[in-house]
C-alpha cells in the first residue's frame, strides 16, 4: 500500500525486515522442536540461535540469481550461521515457513485492528448516549419520514459494528494456524508432534490437516471480514456525508484550523475524510473477491494465490487500520447541529407528524381509509405550497369536528417519537 495510507504500527508488520524476521522465528522454533525430539543436535541449535541473522539487501541480491525468495533467505542465513545451517529448514517445504509466518503476521495485524474497532465502538456508544433524546428527522428513500432520535442512529451503527467485530474475531482465530507438514501435507519427513510443538511455541494452533499449504478459505474469510468492517464504516461515513449536505446541515465532519476545502472556492468545507473512508472500502471489497479466487488451487497446491496475497493481505490490513483511524477522528470531533435538526423537522409545517394524526383520526373517522383521505388531502395541499400543514389541519372543519384542538396539538409533539428510545438502549447497551 502506498505510504499515504500506511500508519507506522501496521506498516511495521508488513515490512520485508519483519517478514524475514518472522520466517526466522518459525525456522528457529522448528529447530528447537527437532532438537527436543533428538532429530538434530541441541548444540547445533544453540549455534543457530546465536548466529542466525540476515540482511534484506543480501536476500534480494541472492534472489535475483536463484529466483526463489525462501531459498534466497535460507542462503543468506546460512552465510551467517556456517556449517550448522544444514539443520535449518530440515524436512520443511517453503510453505511450512511462509504460511506459519503469515499466520503470525496476521495475528499481530488482528490485534492492532481490533484495538481500533473497540475504540470506534466506544466513541459510537458515547455519541449514542449523549444524543439519546436528540430529535432528528428520519428519512426513507431520502425523503422526510418521521422524527427519530440521533442516538438511535448511533445505536444502529454500534450494533452493526459489534456484529462486524464478532465476525472479524472469528476469522482472526481461524487464520491463526500453522502447518509444519511437508511438501504435500503428509508429514513424510517430520513427525506431527513437531508441528504441534512449533505451533504451541508460536502461539498458533496446528491445522487439523493441510496440503502443501494452509487452505485459503481461511484467508478469504479474514479478508471478507475486513471488507465487511470497511463496508459498515462506509455506510456510516455515507450517512455523515449526506447529513453534511448544505441543504441538510445536520452533521459535519471536523474541519481543522488552517484546513482548506477547495483550491477554487474558499467557502468550501467538504466531507473529504468520510469520502476517503467510502472510497477505500471499495478497494477492500475488491481484495476480498481476489481472496475468494485464491481458494481453488490445483491439487495439493499451485502458486496462483501467492502473487495475489503479496498485494491483498498487507494492503487490506493496512487499509482497514487506516480507515478505522480516520473514522475515529471523525467521530471524536463530529459536529452535531441540533438547531438545524429541529428546524428540519418543522420545515414542512409538521408534515412529518401525519401518521400520528392518522392514528388519532382512525377511530373518530369510522375507518382508517377515511382518516387517511382527510390527512393526505391536507398533506398534498401543504406539499403544493398552499399552506402550513398544521394550520391546514386546524382549519379543516371535518377534522376539528372529530378531534379537539388539544388532540391535534398532541399529534405534533416530539416526545411521542422518543418515548421508547430508552427501552431500545437497554437492549443495545446491556
Amino acid at each position: 500500500m502506498i505510504a499515504r495510507y500506511t500508519l507506522p504500527e501496521m506498516g511495521a508488520v508488513w515490512t520485508d525486515e519483519n517478514k524475514y524476521q518472522t520466517w526466522l522465528t518459525v525456522e528457529l522454533a522448528v529447530c528447537r522442536a527437532l532438537a527436543e525430539r533428538g532429530v538434530i543436535p541441541k548444540r547445533a541449535v544453540a549455534v543457530i540461535a546465536r548466529k542466525a541473522g540476515f540482511k534484506v539487501k543480501r536476500i534480494e541480491a541472492i534472489e535475483t540469481r536463484v529466483n526463489h525468495d525462501v531459498i534466497a533467505f535460507l542462503t543468506a542465513v546460512a552465510e551467517q550461521v556456517g556449517p550448522e545451517s544444514k539443520y535449518i529448514h530440515f524436512g520443511l517445504t517453503s510453505s511450512d515457513v511462509l504460511d506459519t509466518a503469515l499466520a503470525l503476521q496476521l495475528k499481530e495485524a488482528a490485534r492492532i485492528i481490533d484495538a481500533k474497532v473497540v475504540g470506534t465502538l466506544a466513541l459510537i456508544k458515547r455519541l449514542a448516549r449523549k444524543h439519546k433524546r436528540t430529535p432528528i428527522i428520519g428519512r426513507t428513500h431520502g425523503v422526510f419520514a418521521e422524527p427519530t432520535s440521533l442516538g438511535l442512529k448511533f445505536a444502529v451503527w454500534y450494533t452493526e459494528l459489534s456484529r462486524g467485530r464478532t465476525r472479524f474475531l472469528a476469522a482472526a482465530e481461524d487464520i491463526a494456524v500453522g502447518k509444519i507438514s511437508g511438501a504435500v501435507g503428509n508429514f513424510a519427513n517430520l513427525d506431527p508432534v513437531i508441528e504441534e510443538k512449533v505451533c504451541r511455541r508460536l502461539g498458533l494452533k496446528p491445522a487439523a490437516v493441510s496440503t502443501q499449504i494452509v487452505q485459503r478459505d481461511r484467508h478469504a474469510a479474514f479478508l471478507t471480514a475486513l471488507a465487511l468492517l470497511a463496508s459498515s464504516l462506509e455506510k456510516f461515513a455515507t450517512e455523515i456525508r449526506n447529513l453534511q449536505r448544505s441543504e441538510i446541515g445536520e452533521l459535519q465532519e471536523p474541519f481543522a484550523a488552517g484546513q482548506k476545502g477547495s483550491s477554487a472556492m474558499p467557502h468550501k468545507r467538504n466531507p473529504i475524510t468520510a469520502e476517503r473512508v467510502a472510497g477505500l472500502a471499495r478497494v477492500m471489497r475488491g481484495n476480498a473477491l481476489a481472496a475468494m479466487e485464491n481458494i481453488a488451487l490445483w491439487h495439493e497446491r499451485d502458486i496462483t494465490h501467492s502473487s495475489v496475497e503479496r498485494v491483498i493481505i498487507p494492503d487490506s490490513c493496512i487499509l482497514i487500520d487506516y480507515v478505522l483511524q480516520k473514522f475515529i477522528g471523525i467521530l471524536d470531533k463530529l459536529v452535531v447541529n441540533e438547531k438545524r435538526m429541529l428546524e428540519n423537522i418543522y420545515t414542512s409545517g409538521g408534515l412529518v407528524f401525519s401518521q400520528r394524526l392518522l392514528l388519532k383520526l382512525a377511530g373518530p373517522a369510522g375507518s382508517r381509509e377515511a382518516a387517511y383521505a382527510l390527512v393526505q388531502e391536507n398533506a398534498m395541499k401543504a406539499h403544493g405550497g398552499n399552506g402550513n400543514f398544521r394550520d391546514l389541519v386546524k382549519a379543516d372543519r371535518r377534522i376539528t369536528a372529530l378531534l379537539s384542538a388539544k388532540d391535534i396539538d398532541d399529534c405534533f409533539t416530539l416526545d411521542y417519537y422518543l418515548r421508547n428510545v430508552p427501552a431500545i438502549f437497554k437492549r443495545v447497551f446491556k
